[in-house]
């Protein structure tokens, strides 16, 4: 591949591996309730979004002080990088750890530290994305943000996460147009099992400039039409949307029916550690088993690039192919 990969859709939780979780555990004296590492890995089977949920807040309970999340964002680069990621711009879930007494100040330390790094370190530049969890009052994602903003810490945007069904964007409303006022980007899960008109609510309450998953947008043929003529990004999953049941198969997943219309598609792994891979490995799948070409792989890569919240300036390196 000439271009370089820009991943847009990651949460750093989701790329807890195994064996990393095992070590955090022993470090921080963390009793797991897993027998062994194919105990674990045996329950990474899941039948919808909230049974994968259920486990990955269950797991967090090893992540504890600020050398944890730089440990655990390190680990992603150094993934990312050798997949071929020039820029990544990550997910992190505040209130998951706050609500078990780890300290707001240690998780933006940490995973701050690792980013600052992350271009000297592994090549790749890097940014985060704070994401509202929207199975909890918006009160409280209101109280992080505020927290958040008085700390002086390399946050991008903020985006907002967790079950979708039954939470519809529109509740965070208020929380969002904060964020915006004091500078930070904007982007949201939506129609991934929510259907459409979250999107709609994601684009027009929000005013997202990324809209997360998406594919249930081709359920509505005027959305469809909106978010082409609007170049609105939809960062898709693919592997994810196949473990939780999004779609039944790789080869059903319409990736090509979306580019084919003119969307602002790009690939992501989104919860690798769980889904069975990182964002070059689905890459790898989509051409084994979509007949996904060089041709389309290479928009795809273009289109992350261009969706991504990068310098123009870093935008051109990565366009221009730089240090390949």
């Amino acid at each position: 591949m000439s271009t370089p990969l820009a991943e847009l859709h990651m949460h750093i939780e989701g790329s807890l591996e195994p064996e990393l979780i095992f070590a955090l555990a022993e470090r921080n004296k963390v009793e797991l309730p897993y027998r062994d590492l194919d105990d674990l890995r045996g329950r990474y089977e899941f039948s919808d979004l909230q049974s994968f949920l259920d486990l990955y807040f269950a797991n967090m309970a090893v992540l504890r002080t600020e050398q944890d999340f730089a440990d655990l964002a390190r680990a992603y680069f150094a993934r990312a990088a050798a997949g071929g990621v020039g820029h990544a711009e990550i997910f992190f879930n505040p209130q998951a750890h706050t609500a078990r007494g780890v300290p707001l100040r240690a998780v933006l330390d940490g995973l701050g530290d690792a980013v600052r790094a992350s271009a000297a370190e592994f090549g790749l530049t890097s940014d985060l994305i704070v994401a509202v969890l929207r199975d909890r009052p918006a009160e409280e994602g209101m109280a992080m943000l505020d927290e958040l903003l008085g700390l002086d810490v390399p946050v991008l945007g903020i985006g907002l996460d967790s079950a979708e069904v039954g939470n519809p964007p529109s509740l965070f409303e208020d929380v969002f147009a904060r964020a915006r006022a004091n500078g930070l980007r904007a982007v949201a899960h939506a129609g991934e099992e929510g259907p459409p008109e979250y999107i709609r609510q994601a684009l027009d309450v929000l005013k997202v400039e990324r809209v997360d998953h998406g594919v249930r947008c081709l359920e509505d043929a005027e959305l469809v039409a909106r978010l082409v003529e609007e170049q609105i990004p939809l960062t898709v999953c693919p592997l994810s949307n196949v473990r939780l049941r999004v779609v039944d198969t790789l080869a059903d997943h319409p990736l090509r029916t979306m580019l084919d219309a003119g969307l602002l598609v790009t690939v992501n792994s989104d919860d690798p550690a769980y889904f069975g891979g990182y964002v070059d490995d689905n890459f790898a799948r989509l051409q084994a088993e979509l007949g996904l070409t060089a041709e389309e792989r290479e928009t795809l890569a273009r289109n992350s690039i261009r969706a991504s919240f990068a310098s123009q300036e870093r935008k051109a390196a990565l366009l221009g192919g730089a240090g390949r």
